[in-house]
């Protein structure tokens, strides 16, 4: 079912994305068509029912590859500092920490908005890694931030 959600969200998504297009388009001048008119080509021509062939498509696969899972060497419980900073520094808060499970969410509205409020990462102990979970775009930036926190860590320690 959240699968589904996530697939709704981004068709919806999709179609604003699309709209704003084809509207910017007809107000710089660029289209010659009306929005009625484009609407008309769009499904009822081949060539026009690419668009939103590929927005389908897109909606329903981006759920599979627009979540991940990341590891980074270290210990959650040891780098929790540089764990909490990191993810600080990407954008998130931390919300929530249960049975050595953190969880944290976008801090400000509008990344939640641009994140379609898919904000939840999770980070969690596995092995000697620390695993993130979540958004790719949210799990990239938080992952670069964190592996940069951990080797500055390692270095001040060395000497």
């Amino acid at each position: 079912m959240k699968y589904f959600i996530r697939s709704l969200k981004y068709f919806c998504a999709l179609c604003v994305l699309c709209l704003a297009i084809m509207l910017l388009n007809r107000l710089a001048g660029s289209s010659v068509l009306t929005l009625r008119e484009t609407f008309y080509v769009m499904f009822h021509t081949p060539r026009g029912m690419l668009l939103p062939a590929v927005v389908v498509l897109l909606a329903a696969f981006y759920p599979r590859f627009g979540f991940v899972t990341r590891r980074v060497e270290g210990d959650v419980e040891k780098d929790r500092e540089q764990i909490v900073n990191a993810f600080r520094a990407a954008g998130f808060a931390l919300r929530d920490e249960k049975e050595g499970v953190m969880t944290f969410r976008a801090e400000s509205p509008l990344r939640k908005l641009t994140l379609l409020w898919e904000d939840e990462i999770r980070v969690s102990q596995f092995g000697q890694w620390i695993e993130i979970d979540g958004i790719r775009r949210g799990v990239a930036r938080a992952q670069l931030q964190l592996e940069t926190f951990l080797r500055n860590k390692r270095y001040n320690e060395n000497e």
